[in-house]
């Protein structure tokens, strides 16, 4: 099962309270990050884990379906059975989640 957003922050979190201190670069200068910093990377960071966890199934298949030219040709040359067994190839290697 997916992991809550909120779960997803609280394991940032912990992983960068661990990374202690971070720092950052403004204006060619190191410094380290400020509570608004860390803030900003634990929320982007989780929000980045969330995403991929629910929707990392739709961006895997998207690269590897055929363009729709060559979905086109394959449905002309093997019709809709033929097609349907290359989509549902790439559905299978990456199922949806529960």
């Amino acid at each position: 099962m997916a992991k809550t957003l909120e779960q997803h922050i609280e394991e940032v979190t912990e992983e960068v309270e661990l990374q202690k201190p971070m720092m950052i670069t403004i204006n060619g200068e190191q410094q380290e990050m400020t509570d608004a910093d860390y803030e900003w990377h634990i929320q982007v960071n989780a929000q980045a884990r969330y995403d991929e966890e629910v929707n990392g199934y739709k961006y895997a298949r998207q690269s590897e379906y055929p363009s729709i030219e060559d979905q086109l040709d394959e449905i002309f040359h093997t019709g809709l059975d033929g097609w349907k067994e290359t989509i549902q190839a790439v559905k299978d290697k990456y199922p949806k989640p529960e």
